[in-house]
């Protein structure tokens, strides 16, 4: 069993990292979510999170970056190892719940494996 912790170095932090994986990332569309995936050849997979202002206030973009941030920490076996992953939230993202979220990015991520 790993651990279920969120440290800095599985966090993607600087401009240049996103703005990385947004030149030459893949990129599959959902409903709600973008999701953006490029080897970074780290060997570990880091989670980058955007949230527009289209998507709702202050309150609103947090939940669903803290949302998207759990998903990740309790799931990290799941996702693709040595990747950058970068998950763009879009308009009505805010209305999800945990686990609608865990579907939709899931189906995404989990089901297809699109990186491959």
């Amino acid at each position: 069993m790993g651990s279920f912790s969120f440290p800095k170095r599985i966090k993607i932090l600087n401009r240049a990292d996103y703005v990385n994986a947004n030149r030459s990332g893949r990129r599959i569309h959902s409903r709600h979510f973008t999701v953006i995936l490029k080897q970074n050849g780290l060997g570990i997979t880091r989670l980058g999170v955007i949230v527009s202002k289209k998507t709702g206030n202050a309150v609103k973009r947090n939940r669903v970056k803290r949302l998207i941030r759990e998903l990740f920490r309790l799931n990290k076996s799941r996702f693709p190892q040595g990747y950058d992953i970068v998950i763009a939230a879009k308009k009505g993202a805010s209305y999800l719940d945990l686990r609608k979220i865990k579907e939709e990015i899931g189906e995404i991520i989990f089901d297809k494996k699109p990186f491959i």
